[in-house]
C-alpha cells in the first residue's frame, strides 16, 4: 500500500476514476473544498469520472443534490446508487404480478429515501412481518438499535423471507458529532449470519460497477476507485479487479485498525491518502 499526499502522484496511471460520495466528496450537507478541486482537476485532465454510492436514495435524487453540495453534474459520465439498483431489481421481478407481494419496508419516514422509495413498485406494503413475502431494507427505523431488529429477523427467517438491502454500508460518519452510526448493511449482515438470504446490488458486489461503466470500453488496468470504506469501496474494487485509494479521513481513521482489517479480511487498497485532494 503506497501512501499518497495528492492524487497528482498517480494521475497519469489512470484514465477512469470511480468515486464514492459520502466521506470522500461531502458530509451529506456540505461538499469538501478539496474534493471539488480534485474533481475539477481530473475533469480538466479529460479523465472519465463516475460516482458509485451505497446510498439507498434513487439515482435521480443523488444527481439533483450534487449542485447543492457544490459539484457539477455534467462532469460525471454516470452517477449510480445501490438504491437505484435495488429499485430496478424489485421492479423487474415484481412488475407483472397480478396479485401483489406483501413487503415489509424498513425506512426512516423523515428521509427522502423513505416512503417515496415505494413509488412505482408493484408491491403491497405491510407493517406486520408475519404478513410479509419480502423485506425492503432502506434506512434504519428511528430510535432502533441493531439488537432491536432480532425479533423481526427471527420471524423473517422462519418464513424464509428474502431481504433486499438498498444500502449495504455497515456504518457511516455522523459529522455533527464525528461518530460512526450503523447503516442498513449492518442489519442485512446480521440476517445473513442468522441464515437469511439477502440481495445486495451495491458495493462490494460487482453488479453496480458493471452497470456504471458500461457506457465506455473500460480498461480495468487504467481504472481507479476512491472511497473511505474498506468493506465496501476497497473490497468492491478488489472484487472488480481494479486499483483503489482508501481515504483515511472517513470511516477508518486509525491506521492500526486499517492494517488489522486488511490483514484479517484480506482487503487490499493500492494506495492510502488522508483526503481526496490534489
Amino acid at each position: 500500500m503506497q501512501i499518497l499526499t495528492s492524487i497528482k502522484e498517480i494521475i497519469d496511471s489512470y484514465d477512469n476514476f470511480i468515486i464514492d460520495q459520502w466521506g470522500v466528496m461531502h458530509d451529506g450537507f456540505v461538499g469538501f473544498d478539496h474534493a471539488m478541486s480534485a474533481i475539477s482537476y481530473l475533469h480538466k485532465k479529460n479523465k472519465n469520472l463516475f460516482i458509485i454510492s451505497n446510498s439507498s436514495k434513487r439515482e435521480k435524487s443523488s444527481i439533483e443534490k450534487l449542485p447543492k453540495l457544490g459539484f457539477k453534474q455534467d462532469v460525471f459520465i454516470k452517477i449510480l446508487t445501490s438504491g437505484e439498483m435495488i429499485w430496478n431489481t424489485l421492479n423487474k421481478k415484481y412488475a407483472n404480478y397480478q396479485i401483489k407481494k406483501k413487503c415489509f419496508h424498513i425506512y426512516d419516514d423523515s428521509k427522502e429515501d423513505g416512503i417515496n422509495f415505494r413509488n412505482g413498485l408493484n408491491l403491497e406494503f405491510t407493517t406486520n412481518i408475519d404478513d410479509a413475502d419480502l423485506i425492503l431494507a432502506c434506512t434504519p427505523f428511528t430510535n432502533m438499535q441493531p439488537i432491536d431488529y432480532v425479533p423481526i429477523l427471527d420471524r423473517a427467517l422462519d418464513k424464509k423471507i428474502i431481504m433486499y438491502c438498498a444500502n449495504p454500508d455497515f456504518e457511516t460518519i455522523e459529522y455533527q458529532n464525528d461518530k460512526n452510526i450503523f447503516c442498513m448493511g449492518a442489519i442485512a449482515e446480521i440476517y445473513k449470519k442468522m441464515g437469511g438470504k439477502i440481495i445486495i446490488k451495491g458495493k462490494p458486489e460487482i453488479d453496480i460497477y458493471i452497470e456504471t461503466t458500461k457506457q465506455i470500453n473500460l480498461n480495468k488496468n487504467r481504472t481507479l476507485a476512491i472511497g473511505d470504506s474498506l468493506f465496501h469501496d476497497i473490497k468492491g474494487a478488489n472484487n472488480f479487479e481494479i486499483d483503489s485509494i482508501l481515504v483515511q479521513s472517513g470511516i477508518h481513521k486509525d491506521i492500526r485498525n486499517i492494517n488489522k482489517i486488511m490483514k484479517n479480511h484480506l482487503i487490499l487498497p493500492t494506495y492510502l491518502i488522508n483526503k481526496f485532494t490534489i
